[in-house]
């Protein structure tokens, strides 16, 4: 009885913890998920989607073919990265430049489209 009561609570924390949209994956990252328009980004290879939260999150990946989504209302997976203190700078400066500030990288592991459009 006490073997059963342990698993249904650790099930019920695993249910918790991944329901929020963040997730640990298998190498102990946090996966985020991020609803919003996606668009093109500053540099060449971004994209950027600006969340339902109002936090604007630069997008890259290797896997996902994201240009094939611009214009869309998608939700994006990934996990967050953290760039170099001259890479920040670099980003920066573009940004300041177009005034569009990042909330953080994502690096995009899976991609579900909600819809074709983007509502206004």
């Amino acid at each position: 009885r006490i073997i059963c009561l342990g698993i249904a609570v650790l099930a019920a924390g695993l249910y918790l913890v991944t329901a929020g949209g963040v997730r640990a994956n298998a190498a102990g990252k946090k996966d985020l998920t991020v609803t919003g328009c996606l668009q093109k980004g500053d540099e060449a290879g971004e994209f950027s989607i600006k969340g339902e939260d109002g936090k604007t999150w630069g997008l890259r990946s290797t896997s996902v073919k994201l240009d094939e989504h611009l214009g869309h209302k998608v939700n994006v997976t990934g996990t967050t990265t953290h760039e170099t203190k001259a890479e920040e700078k670099k980003e920066g400066q573009v940004e300041n430049a177009a005034s569009k500030a990042e909330y953080a990288d994502l690096t995009v592991t899976s991609l579900k489209m909600v819809s074709e459009t983007c509502s206004k």
